[in-house]
């Protein structure tokens, strides 16, 4: 086995070796690939590689090592976090030591930058996965072999609608909903640095660094003031986000929801299933009929809205000694 250091060159044939192995369940986009990899700040170049066949330049395997940067760390993301964000083997070529290798070279390589923890995927709003699919057992128990621990389990939910079904605006007591529009850029900032700081704070920066321009976001608004948000996805987004990767898997449109949250101040007045409700509202009015809500372990609460189990992922980690 021949192994080297990964960039930006390998994504294609690392797309065309993912594909091969999992196009049936999780399809992934080149531009996927080159956004959440080659574009993400935490990516950890010394401790991405990719293995090739041997005598060929053929990709068989590969892994994506992320540590948490600087800017990552002052928005409230943990010190020292690091994360394998990717790690996939051709089937032909398991069972040599090839993903075993790739993943201690990933390892040691965080180890250096600093790493004291490391989580399997769920690397803040670049991920590709929040954690190991329910599809792959084996490779939990392989990973278990290696050290990592189980967390917990979050799943990724999906309700299709009629094309006739409508979905109401929702009334709010004393509060109003509506899409953001880009003069919202610096209160919607400033609203989730003062009520989700951390991994929100930071995705929500970076959406409008990248070209956002509010209408991703539904606001709940109590006397002009912003207390509550919620993201809705659609093909129209200048990012792919979590909850429309796979939109391949589909004909016609998928849309996404999520996260959302809501100030403090306002729990308990059940704002939070009427503001989902509301970002359904104007994705319907987009004509988008399936959607999908992901990464979540509150299965009850969103069934409420008629979703049910998609997907589901087993969160890992391993603390480096």
């Amino acid at each position: 086995m021949n192994v080297e250091r990964m960039n930006e060159a390998h994504m294609e044939a690392m797309m065309s070796l993912w594909n091969g192995e999992l196009a049936a369940t999780f399809p992934v986009r080149l531009r996927l690939l080159q956004q959440n990899i080659a574009e993400d700040r935490n990516w950890l170049r010394e401790g991405s590689w990719v293995a090739l066949e041997e005598g060929t330049s053929r990709v068989v395997g590969f892994v994506v090592a992320k540590i948490a940067r600087d800017d990552a760390v002052r928005a409230g993301i943990p010190q020292g976090l690091g994360w394998i964000q990717a790690h996939l083997v051709d089937r032909a070529h398991r069972g040599r030591g090839v993903g075993r290798a790739l993943l201690l070279r990933a390892e040691a390589a965080l180890r250096e930058a600093g790493a004291k923890r490391i989580q399997l995927g769920n690397d803040l709003h670049s991920r590709i996965f929040p954690g190991i699919p329910d599809e792959f057992g084996d490779v939990r128990a392989w990973y278990e072999r290696q050290g990592y621990a189980y967390q917990e389990t979050v799943h990724d939910l999906l309700h299709a609608y009629a094309a006739e079904e409508e979905v109401p605006l929702p009334a709010a007591a004393g509060a109003a909903f509506r899409v953001a529009e880009p003069a919202d850029r610096e209160a919607l900032l400033a609203f989730m640095a003062r009520c989700f700081p951390g991994a929100w704070a930071y995705q929500h920066r970076d959406y409008w660094a990248r070209g956002g321009t509010g209408r991703e976001f539904v606001l709940l608004e109590q006397g002009g003031a912003i207390v509550g948000f919620c993201r809705m996805n659609d093909s129209a987004s200048p990012l792919l986000a979590q909850n429309v990767y796979w939109a391949p898997l589909f004909d016609g449109e998928l849309g996404g929801i999520g996260p959302l949250g809501i100030d403090e101040s306002c729990r308990g007045l059940k704002y939070g299933i009427s503001i989902v409700q509301a970002a359904i509202h104007y994705l319907r009015e987009r004509g988008v009929r399936r959607i999908v809500i992901d990464t979540t372990p509150f299965v009850d609460f969103y069934g409420k809205l008629g979703y049910r189990t998609w997907k589901s992922y087993a969160k890992y980690a391993k603390v480096l000694e």
